[in-house]
C-alpha cells in the first residue's frame, strides 16, 4: 500500500518532541492542511528513565562522541517505542533531541535519524527542521511560531497576543491575527527569553537528587536574593535585539550565582531569573498584546506563574483557558510543521529566526520502495 503525501486537503500529522527539560517524549496528533488547523487527535507522553534522562544530560553541549551515540540510541529507541502506539496518521514530525546549538559558531544539532525511524513505522517522516534555517542565516530557532499564529487563527483571536514556551529554555511570539499569512511582515515576532526550567531541573537534580521543583514547593519557603537576580539580569542577552536563541547551558552560570545559598533560596532566586527574562523580553514586543498564553512545564509551577503575573502588565494564563493542550503544544507544532515541509511552505522568517529570507526546512524520508 502507497504512503504517498496527498499534496492537497487535510492531513492527520503525528508530532513529536522531546525538549530540553530531557523529561521524556510527547507525542501528538494534528489534524491541518498546512494552513489552518481542522482539529487534535490522541496524544501520549513516555517519561525517560533515570538511566536515559542521565545519558542524554551526559550529551548534552557535545557535537559528537561517544556520549552522543549514546544519546542518538536513546533518542530513537524512546520515540520509535512511543509512536509505534498511533496509527491512522499521514506522516510523522520528528523534531528529535536538541544536544548543542550555536548558530553562528557550529550550527545546530539534533539528534535521532529520521530515514531510520521512517523505515521502522513503516510511514513517512519529517525531521531535520532546523539546518536549513541556520544555513540561510537565520538561528534556527525558535521553530514553533508559525504553529502559535495557527493557532491565534483557531481561537479565534482578534487582538496581538503572546504565547510563551517555558520549557528548558524561555521562548516568546507575539502574534498579530489580523495578518492572513505567518510569513508577512509584521504578523510574527519570535526569539528566546532565557533560561526557564533547565537550570531550576538542574540545581534539583545536583542537590535533591529530583528532576524538578514539583509544583514550585521548594521555590515557594525561599527568598529571592536580589543582588544574584541584578548580576544575571546584566548578562548581554537581554539588550541584544531579537531575533535571538540560546543554548540549553548558554547560562549555566546562574548556578554559580546561587551557590552559596539555600536550596529554598537558590530555588527561589532562580525561579526569578526566569520571570525577570520574560519581563525583559516583553519589552521587544512592537504593541503591548492582549493576553499572555503559557505553555510548557512552566505553567505548573504556582510560583514561576505568580512572578509572572506580578511582572506583566497583561493578563497571563495557561493555554487551556483558550482550550488549548499545553504539555503538548511543541509536539502539535512539529506534526503541523511537518505538513507544511512535505507541501513546500515556509516554516520560518525573518521575524522568527532572523533567516535571510522565508524558508521551509526539513527532510522528508520516506520507506524505501514507497
Amino acid at each position: 500500500m502507497s504512503r504517498a503525501i496527498a499534496k492537497t486537503g487535510v492531513l492527520r500529522a503525528l508530532g513529536a518532541m522531546s525538549g530540553t527539560s530531557l523529561d521524556g517524549v510527547d507525542a501528538a496528533v494534528i489534524e491541518t492542511d498546512g494552513h489552518h488547523i481542522a482539529g487534535f487527535g490522541p496524544s501520549r507522553y513516555s517519561a525517560y528513565d533515570d538511566s536515559a534522562r542521565s545519558q542524554l544530560r551526559a550529551a548534552l553541549g557535545q557535537w559528537h562522541g561517544a556520549e552522543v551515540e549514546v544519546a542518538t540510541q536513546v533518542v530513537e529507541a524512546a520515540h520509535l517505542k512511543a509512536l509505534q502506539e498511533f496509527d491512522a496518521v499521514d506522516l510523522v514530525g520528528f523534531h528529535g533531541q536538541t544536544l548543542a546549538h550555536a548558530p553562528r559558531l557550529q550550527g545546530t544539532l539534533q539528534v535521532g535519524d529520521g530515514a531510520a525511524l521512517s523505515e521502522a513505522l513503516g510511514r513517512p517522516v519529517v525531521w531535520d527542521f532546523r539546518s536549513d534555517d541556520v544555513a540561510m542565516g537565520g538561528e534556527g530557532a525558535p521553530l514553533a511560531p508559525f504553529f502559535h499564529f495557527a493557532c491565534a487563527k483557531y481561537i479565534q483571536a482578534s487582538e496581538p497576543l503572546c504565547f510563551l514556551n517555558l520549557g528548558g529554555v524561555g521562548n516568546l511570539t507575539y502574534v498579530d491575527p489580523s495578518f492572513e499569512t505567518p510569513e508577512e511582515a509584521g504578523a510574527l515576532l519570535a526569539f528566546d527569553t532565557g533560561p526557564a526550567n533547565a537550570p531550576l531541573n538542574d540545581l534539583m537534580q545536583a542537590r535533591l537528587g529530583q528532576p524538578f521543583d514539583e509544583g514550585g514547593r521548594i521555590a515557594s519557603s525561599g527568598r529571592v536574593e536580589t543582588g544574584a537576580l541584578e548580576l544575571f539580569l546584566a548578562e548581554p542577552y537581554f539588550a541584544k535585539m531579537p531575533p535571538k536563541s540560546l543554548d540549553r547551558n548558554d547560562f549555566s552560570e546562574m548556578i554559580d550565582l546561587v551557590s552559596e545559598l539555600s536550596d529554598a533560596d537558590a530555588m527561589a532566586t532562580l525561579t526569578a531569573m526566569c520571570a525577570a527574562s520574560v519581563a525583559q523580553g516583553m519589552q521587544h514586543c512592537p504593541t503591548p498584546p492582549g493576553q499572555v498564553l503559557v505553555t510548557g512545564g512552566g505553567r505548573h509551577n504556582p510560583v514561576l506563574m505568580e512572578m509572572l503575573r506580578v511582572s506583566l502588565d497583561c493578563p497571563i494564563q495557561p493555554v487551556e483557558a483558550v482550550g488549548l493542550d499545553g504539555d503538548m503544544l511543541e509536539a502539535q507544532a512539529f506534526g503541523y510543521l511537518a505538513v507544511r515541509v512535505a507541501r513546500g511552505l515556509p516554516t520560518s522568517c525573518p521575524g522568527t529566526t532572523g533567516v535571510r529570507a522565508c524558508v521551509g526546512g526539513g527532510i522528508v524520508s520516506v520507506p524505501d520502495g514507497e
